[in-house]
């Protein structure tokens, strides 16, 4: 029969559980201290995440705001320009060309102030960074200069943004230069 007064013993391998120790008063304090600063800490955290993420959203619909409110402006511009284009084509023949001209003027002053410029390019050194080669011809002038614009390019500030369709001279052909020898 077994008795059950005396305390098991433990086998020679089993460890003997130890009784948690507990802390001093000065350690809890610490650890609380270190608690109080770690939820501080992420409280801290979770504000500047959410602090964030509404700069984010404000900052984009800013942006959104902002691109409207420029194109809202351009096609205010543009309509001006509609509106004289009808004005033109209800005119007499005598004063067709006049509101045209006018017309081309308005045009040219409206791109100006959105930062749209003419790139100019006639009778000058072929860049493919700004002109489009289209046709290679011969001519009075040096190799590589450009003696026609089919297409005027544009920049807009600094950017091209549309590459101008040029002529490129080939310079004097070899039947050219053997008709000036004779």
């Amino acid at each position: 029969m077994e008795n059950y007064d005396t305390p098991p013993v433990p086998e020679d391998n089993a460890e003997v559980p130890e009784t948690p120790v507990s802390p001093t008063p000065q350690k809890r304090d610490e650890l609380a201290e270190q608690k109080k600063r770690c939820d501080d800490l992420n409280d801290r955290y979770l504000r500047l995440a959410a602090d964030f993420d509404n700069y984010r959203k404000r900052t984009s619909r800013d942006h959104e705001s902002l691109v409207q409110h420029a194109n809202e402006r351009f096609a205010v511009d543009i309509l001006e320009i509609a509106d004289n284009m009808e004005r033109a084509l209800k005119a007499d023949d005598d004063h067709l060309r006049t509101g045209v001209e006018q017309i081309r003027q308005l045009l040219a002053g409206i791109l100006a102030r959105n930062g749209i410029t003419p790139i100019d390019a006639l009778k000058k050194s072929f860049d493919p960074g700004e002109h489009e080669a289209v046709a290679h011809v011969s001519s009075d002038e040096t190799e590589g200069t450009v003696v026609d614009v089919l297409s005027p390019g544009y920049r807009m500030h600094k950017k091209v943004i549309r590459y101008a369709k040029v002529a490129v001279s080939k310079g004097h052909t070899s039947n050219d230069e053997a008709t000036v020898e004779k």
